[in-house]
C-alpha cells in the first residue's frame, strides 16, 4: 500500500474556500482572528480520510476538528479596480488589497459524538 492511500486528511471550509488538508501542511486562507502563534480551531469539516475509512459530512462532520497555528498575518497585493464610463467623462479608480493569514495545521481530531468541547 502506498503512502498517500493511508494518509489522514480532511476537507474544510473556510472564507468562502474549500482545502484539503492534512497535519503539518502550511496553506493560505482568508484572515481568521487572532495574531501570531495563536491556535485556531476549524470546525467545518466536509470530508475526513483516515487511513481506509472515509467519513464524508451532510454538510459538515460535527465531530471532527481540524487545529492549525497562525503563522503570519499578512495583505495580499494592491488589486485595481478602475470603472469607466464612456463618453461621459465617469471614471472611477479604487484598490483593494485582501488580507491573508498563513496557517499551519498541527492535528485533525475525532471527538466522540456524545462528547462536548
Amino acid at each position: 500500500m502506498t503512502e498517500s492511500a493511508t494518509a489522514t486528511y480532511a476537507v474544510i471550509k473556510t472564507g468562502g474556500k474549500q482545502y484539503r488538508v492534512s497535519p503539518g501542511d502550511i496553506i493560505t486562507v482568508e484572515r481568521l482572528p487572532g495574531e501570531k502563534g495563536d491556535a485556531v480551531t476549524l470546525s467545518d469539516v466536509l470530508l475526513w480520510r483516515d487511513g481506509e475509512e472515509v467519513h464524508i459530512g451532510t454538510p459538515f462532520l460535527s465531530e471532527v476538528r481540524v487545529t492549525g497555528k497562525i503563522l503570519r498575518q499578512y495583505r495580499g497585493k494592491k488589486v485595481i479596480i478602475f470603472k469607466h464610463r464612456r463618453r461621459k467623462n465617469s471614471r472611477k479608480k479604487q484598490g483593494h488589497r485582501q488580507e491573508y493569514t498563513l496557517l499551519q495545521i498541527v492535528d485533525i481530531t475525532r471527538q466522540p459524538a456524545g462528547s462536548q468541547d
